[in-house]
């Protein structure tokens, strides 16, 4: 997937540069997101069914093993990336060193990892 800042260059972004889509920089995903960010099990939050990509949310629970954790201690499924982590409704850089806290919600992005692996890597 490919972000591009100018949707008149979005042709060039094809399968020989090995992109499977190119996504406009000014595409409101983050507005679709947002929308979707208020529920309280983990969800998928957008298809991106052309290239095959999830976008899941979950949360961090007082009981999960993650709590303490740093970013990089936690196993996530391969072909998942952390995007973003959500912390007191403000989004946190998803730095290795982060520590992981109760209430953190954590954004990530995968292209073969089902929702319930995404949950149970964070519980």
């Amino acid at each position: 997937m490919a972000r591009v800042n100018d949707e008149a260059n979005a042709w060039l972004f094809d399968g020989s540069w090995g992109v499977d889509a190119a996504v406009p920089a000014a595409m409101p995903l983050v507005s679709l997101i947002e929308e979707a960010t208020g529920a309280t099990n983990t969800v998928a939050l957008l298809r991106l069914s052309r290239a095959g990509v999830n976008v899941i949310e979950t949360s961090i629970t007082p009981a999960s093993r993650a709590v303490g954790a740093p970013l990089a201690d936690v196993e996530v499924p391969p072909g998942t990336v952390v995007a973003a982590v959500v912390r007191d409704g403000t989004p946190v850089a998803p730095a290795a060193d982060l520590l992981l806290a109760a209430g953190d919600e954590i954004l990530v992005v995968s292209h073969a990892a089902t929702e319930v692996e995404v949950h149970a890597a964070f519980r």
